[in-house]
């Protein structure tokens, strides 16, 4: 997914809890669900901005220089300012846009 034309909020904003708790029916599964999601988004940009800082990598063994780079500024800069992985979560979970199950709901009811 292209996390960078979300629609998701960039600061926290106050939700009502029925609402959340209305799709699955538990607000505890509901915020598991949102929390697993924030992780595999976290763990995605994460990925993508290693993947990116890369390029900028010197594999020089020298201590005393520290070089910045302008470009590299910018890119952390712009990652910075994406909106965090739990309001996407979250805007994703609102939406629809997460697929969820329960496996243990699921054998109950082949029992």
């Amino acid at each position: 997914m292209d996390y960078k034309k979300t629609n998701a909020a960039s600061s926290t904003i106050t939700r009502n809890m029925t609402e959340l708790s209305m799709e699955v029916g538990n607000v505890y599964e509901s915020v598991m669900i949102m929390a697993k999601r924030s992780n595999q988004i976290a763990v995605e940009l994460k990925s993508e901005l290693n993947q990116k800082l890369q390029e900028f990598a010197s594999y020089t063994d020298n201590l005393e220089e520290v070089f910045e780079n302008r470009e590299q500024i910018e890119i952390s800069k712009y990652y910075e300012r994406l909106p965090k992985p739990t309001l996407i979560a979250v805007e994703e979970f609102l939406s629809g846009n997460i697929y969820y199950r329960n496996p243990a709901k699921e054998q109950k009811v082949e029992e």
